[in-house]
């Protein structure tokens, strides 16, 4: 039976067991994926992310933090170039990401004694699944408000233009009606001339 059974030993020793997980993170880190059995990528996921969470710049804010976490990871994964990588392009490209570094992907079952195979890759490093999803990237939650804020205010400066833009445009229709006001008049100085024509006639009588 299982009870209390945290700890999956993968039928090795604890220094065997041990040094495969830190020679698997290893490779891990430096190729960003690897292929290898569902148990043992389990195992690895469990090891390795805790030290990419110390590697994370919020936890390494003044320089005795950062010479800690170094080294405790160092203690645990037994190389320095592995260590450099993680904390320098590793931890810049997982900067925001507040868990969940690695993804297991089943790949089936191997050939030779049918054991269940899986790739085990770092999350933010796959460019296929994450192709869709790089523009939709959130960085906060205030960005996207900032800008709809923004967008209303573009809004409310263009109607309000357009607004000022309307009396200015009904403004001449307005002066219109006072320019044909003299065309008006003109027939009143014809009918001031119609008392001398009857004038006229009268003579002519």
């Amino acid at each position: 039976m299982r009870h209390g059974k945290k700890v999956n030993h993968l039928g090795r020793k604890t220094a065997h067991r041990s040094a495969m997980l830190a020679n698997m993170a290893c490779s891990l880190i430096e190729h960003k994926r690897i292929n290898t059995t569902v148990a043992k990528a389990k195992a690895l996921k469990q090891f390795i992310e805790p030290l990419i969470t110390k590697s994370k710049a919020e936890n390494n804010v003044s320089l005795e933090k950062g010479t800690h976490n170094r080294r405790i990871v160092f203690r645990n994964l037994r190389d320095k170039y592995a260590v450099s990588e993680l904390f320098s392009t590793v931890s810049e490209k997982i900067g925001d990401r507040p868990g969940g570094y690695t993804r297991i992907i089943k790949l089936g079952n191997r050939l030779g004694d049918n054991a269940d195979m899986a790739m085990i890759e770092l999350v933010d490093f796959n460019e296929i699944y994450n192709a869709g999803k790089a523009k939709k990237k959130k960085t906060t939650r205030r960005s996207r408000s900032a800008k709809k804020s923004e967008t209303t205010a573009v809004a409310t400066e263009e109607t309000k233009e357009a607004e000022v833009e309307t009396p200015k445009a009904e403004a001449p229709e307005a002066k219109a009606p006072k320019a044909e006001k003299p065309k008006k008049e003109t027939p009143k100085k014809d009918e001031g001339d119609s008392p001398k024509e009857t004038k006229a006639d009268d003579s002519k009588e």
